[in-house]
């Protein structure tokens, strides 16, 4: 019997309709046998102040914290904003390594997939989440690479593939995954 393991999506958008969010759900729909996908939400996260890492930090911290050690693994979906990723998604990144040596993201596996609306999908946020990540011990898929150009084209919006052509793509991506997530932790 293979493995169920659970894998979070953390989205790098806050919009309720984004595109990252929409490709997430196209992920799940695809995801293979061995992997259980689903949402951690950024949203309510306080910009990481380490005044307010005591006893007691935010509940909000907490709970994703919480949330983030119940998982196997990790995929990242976010949009670029001016060439980086967007400030809510860097908290994310920040809020769950601390306090310093006490992270929750060392040794999960994880993949970055970047997404735009022009053409060059996502490229500099893409590089710049995986610097983050090295950082922080998430051994992060080389391949396939996921930067995703117009998006808008790709998903529907209620979460679906497109067309035959972005299913086989966004199928690998999750299928890839999948080994990597094996290859890994087993």
């Amino acid at each position: 019997m293979t493995k169920r393991f659970k894998v979070a999506i953390l989205i790098g958008s806050l919009r309720k309709e984004s595109y990252s969010r929409k490709l997430g759900k196209a992920f799940i729909g695809l995801a293979p046998q061995n992997l259980s996908l689903d949402f951690i939400e950024i949203g309510d996260l306080p910009l990481y102040n380490e005044d307010l890492e005591t006893e007691t930090p935010p509940a909000a911290w907490q709970n994703f914290r919480n949330a983030l050690k119940k998982v196997d693994a990790v995929i990242f979906i976010t949009p670029e904003y001016n060439r980086a990723i967007p400030g809510v998604l860097k908290n994310a990144i920040d809020v769950a390594s601390r306090p310093y040596g006490k992270g929750v993201w060392n040794g999960k596996p994880g993949a970055v997939v970047s997404i735009s609306q022009g053409a060059l999908g996502g490229f500099g946020a893409n590089h710049q989440l995986r610097q983050a990540l090295v950082f922080n011990d998430v051994p992060t898929m080389q391949q396939p690479e996921a930067y995703i150009g117009r998006i808008q084209d790709l998903v529907t919006d209620d979460g679906k593939p497109a067309n035959d052509d972005a299913a086989k793509f966004f199928s690998n991506i999750v299928q890839s995954f999948g080994k990597w997530v094996e290859k890994i932790l087993n």
